[in-house]
């Protein structure tokens, strides 16, 4: 037998999963399952690194916990191997990866590595609770997305 407040997290565990699934899917479009995945991994980058840059930026009330929170699902992300959204043929359709992407493979792999490696620095960093570390950090990691950005997406498209 649940207690109430047990029942009560439940419920609302229940209640946050149905309501934020659409937004798990949101991208997804099953005549492109290679861009809407590749899609959806950016934007849940852009969800957690946004913020953060944010906060160091003072845009954003600094929080220490929700700084952690967002470092370590950056770090989750990145384990994930985005580079399966960039198979042959997935370059045409609905996106905005230049074709330079399937062009330098090995080009866009280092880089995509070095935005690995930054972002398991940026929760190192995190973890400390060093507010100037983090900001560099953060700038760090910043410049490894912008070094794929500048060459490998393409400015004016949906978003």
């Amino acid at each position: 037998m649940l207690t109430q407040p047990r029942a009560l997290l439940l419920a609302l565990i229940a209640i946050g999963a149905v309501s934020l699934s659409p937004l798990a899917v949101s991208h997804f479009d099953d005549k492109e399952i290679n861009q809407s995945y590749r899609q959806s991994w950016f934007a849940l980058v852009a969800s957690n690194f946004g913020p953060m840059a944010s906060t160091v930026k003072g845009e954003i009330p600094w929080d220490q916990a929700r700084m952690e929170r967002w470092s370590s699902d950056l770090a989750a992300l990145t384990s994930l191997d985005v580079t399966r959204g960039f198979a042959a043929g997935s370059d045409k359709g609905t996106t905005r990866a230049k074709p330079e992407i399937w062009e330098n493979e090995a080009d866009f792999g280092s880089k995509l590595d070095d935005m690995t490696s930054a972002v398991a620095q940026l929760q190192k960093t995190v973890a400390t609770g060093d507010r100037e570390a983090i900001a560099e950090q953060v700038g760090a990691t910043g410049k490894t997305c912008k070094a794929c950005h500048d060459e490998y997406k393409a400015k004016n498209y949906l978003y």
